[in-house]
């Protein structure tokens, strides 16, 4: 019998690369005649992605293989940076025609279908030259995938311009929300009258021409906004199987945990306070200082994963600082060093999993809000960019699992907000989530066992994950 090639082709960003591979395993443990190649783009300014793919390789399962995809320099176009998106992912698309060629011509494979990430739809158009069906891996929420789909139907059923939304005080009453959704915590590119809206627009309507749409997600996480989804017929059928996490942190630092987890060891349980705004989270000195305030006024134990802000108007991630006083209040690690630890790169999971972490402060990207739902460690919400506001928002007024430190401030790396959220809201915040009497820390303990049933044998995510292999395989053409 041959075997049945499923190929998937991830967003170039390393959080979208660790759940496809992580579903890429649970897919080839379900079914043994089954195996995946994962296509790689390569961002110039993503490091991490040849440390992360490496091991993988060597695995014992080699069901799993990783290609990088040439790009096509001489396709590409001078475009605006927010459409910079679109065109990465057609600069390489012939790499990839190469790629489904050689397994259709195999004589020991077929290709059974393509799945390509939420940013990657325009690699549909490969699938179909090949004749096999397309799925989409949507890596964000499954409310948030209502949303886009909600926004993208307005545009194109009813002829609204959703850049006239911006700055309104418009709430959107979307299906996949309980309560509606103010137009301040949409994400900003869908308002850039460069094209970049319409962008991420046509590339959630292309969602609509597949087989399936697979979400990282789970039924008792989001079931109002699941219900929703499987109740409208417009769209493909969805299978949401999360939570789908990295638990090993595949491109761990392994001495920086280990000398982390020696400092979280000697900390009673639930006592520190956890921030870390994600591999792109950064703030500039001003806001610094005011967390740093924050923290030694509030008097908890705190773990601080504090990054540099890449050099002004230089497309990289923020990186470590050499010296951590400069950004630091004169005197600040000398007066806490006792309660509190600052460090750079945070081997997030691991944090997130050790006893004596009692809160964490996010920019609530979807893999960090999956992360502390697994391990029941309650959420401050800070969300900095993407769909971080948003998911905020379905956090603090739907799931009331998070309290509030600002659920609409935007900021990025390569455009830092001028505004500075001040030290006494981060602390009235940090005070009311370390209460042992909150509710929302019952509620977070609550998801954390539901979030393991979930993926356990006859778990919704389980029995899910079964449905959608069975889709694979009556849509084999």
């Amino acid at each position: 019998m041959k075997n049945q090639e499923l190929v998937f082709i991830p967003s170039a960003v390393m959080s979208h690369l660790v759940s496809t591979v992580e579903l890429a395993k649970l897919l080839i443990d379900r079914n043994e005649h089954l195996s995946i190649t994962v296509l790689i783009m390569k961002l110039p300014y993503e490091k991490n992605v040849g440390n992360y793919t490496y091991p993988q390789t060597e695995a014992s399962d080699s069901r799993i293989r990783f290609l990088e995809l040439k790009k096509d320099e001489s396709a590409s176009q001078t475009v605006s940076p927010i459409l910079f998106i679109y065109q990465f992912v057609e600069d390489h698309k012939n790499s990839a025609r190469d790629v489904l060629t050689e397994i259709s011509n195999s004589a020991s494979s077929d290709l059974v279908g393509v799945v390509v990430d939420m940013f990657c739809s325009s690699m549909i158009d490969v699938a179909n030259e090949f004749g096999v069906p397309s799925y989409v891996f949507y890596t964000s929420g499954a409310a948030m995938l209502g949303l886009m789909l909600h926004l993208q139907s307005l545009r194109d059923d009813f002829g609204e311009d959703v850049t006239n939304y911006e700055n309104s005080k418009v709430e959107l009453a979307v299906p996949t929300y309980i309560n509606p959704v103010p137009v301040k915590v949409l994400p900003s590119r869908l308002f850039d009258m460069e094209g970049g809206g319409n962008m991420f627009l046509n590339l959630t309507k292309r969602f609509r021409e597949t087989k399936g749409i697979v979400i990282n997600s789970f039924f008792e996480l989001e079931s109002h906004a699941i219900q929703a989804l499987s109740n409208d017929k417009t769209i493909p059928p969805v299978y949401p199987v999360g939570p789908i996490l990295d638990l090993k942190e595949s491109n761990g630092q392994n001495q920086e945990t280990e000398m982390i987890t020696k400092w979280l060891d000697i900390q009673p349980d639930s006592s520190v306070v956890f921030l870390c705004f994600g591999s792109r989270g950064c703030f500039d000195g001003g806001q610094v200082k005011e967390i740093a305030c924050a923290l030694e006024s509030s008097g908890y134990r705190f773990l601080w994963s504090l990054r540099r802000p890449p050099p002004k108007g230089k497309f990289e991630s923020p990186g470590d600082y050499e010296n951590l006083e400069e950004a630091l209040p004169e005197g600040f690690l000398q007066r806490t060093a006792e309660v509190g630890k600052v460090i750079g790169w945070a081997p997030q999971a691991a944090i997130l999993s050790h006893p004596a972490v009692g809160c964490f402060v996010s920019h609530c990207g979807w893999n960090s809000t999956l992360e502390s739902v697994w391990f029941g460690v309650p959420m401050a919400t800070w969300p900095l960019y993407a769909e971080q506001q948003v998911n905020a928002f379905l956090l603090l007024k739907d799931l009331g699992m998070a309290v509030d430190i600002k659920m609409d401030f935007k900021s990025t790396s390569f455009e830092p907000s001028t505004e500075i959220v001040a030290a006494d809201l981060i602390e009235k915040a940090i005070k009311h989530l370390m209460d042992p009497e909150n509710e929302i820390r019952k509620k977070v303990k609550e998801k954390k066992e539901k979030s393991r049933l979930s993926l356990s044998e006859g778990g919704p995510s389980s029995a899910s994950l079964g449905r959608f292999l069975d889709a694979l395989i009556d849509n084999i053409p």
